[in-house]
């Protein structure tokens, strides 16, 4: 039977829950496939990565990752005041707008709205916290 390796290519079913248990996605909902990826390549999280090697086909675990080994701290220096007039008049707090920076299009959550002026965040939403995730490995080539 093979084991998960570093360059394995995986098929597998997962839930991420946070540490109160709001799950937050999952691939087990019907009419969703498994994921599938091949390791090595940073096509997942470092944590979720390397929590499936040494996996079977069939085999199911859970691990905790710490917010390091997901999508890391929150990041202060992503975090900016623009002025209001610079975004959506309908955009309200929570919403995710796309920007154009030098390197290209970047996601951005909108976390407070002022009355001249709005702050945004860049960081992943996932970002600064720790997260849970329900693994069960469907195949390994």
């Amino acid at each position: 039977m093979s084991i998960v390796n570093e360059n394995s290519t995986v098929s597998v079913h997962y839930t991420g829950k946070f540490e109160d248990g709001t799950i937050f996605d999952s691939s087990m909902v019907e009419g969703r496939d498994p994921l599938t990826a091949t390791l090595g390549q940073g096509m997942l999280i470092r944590g979720f990565e390397s929590s499936l090697l040494g996996m079977q086909a069939g085999e199911k675990k859970t691990v905790e990752l710490a917010c390091e080994e997901a999508y890391g701290q929150l990041n202060p220096d992503l975090i900016g005041e623009v002025q209001k007039d610079r975004i959506p008049a309908e955009a309200q707090v929570g919403h995710m707008l796309q920007t154009m920076t030098e390197q290209g299009p970047m996601n951005v959550r909108v976390m407070e709205i002022n009355e001249n002026s709005v702050i945004l965040d860049a960081n992943h939403p996932l970002a600064g916290k720790s997260l849970i995730f329900d693994l069960e490995l469907i195949s390994v080539e």
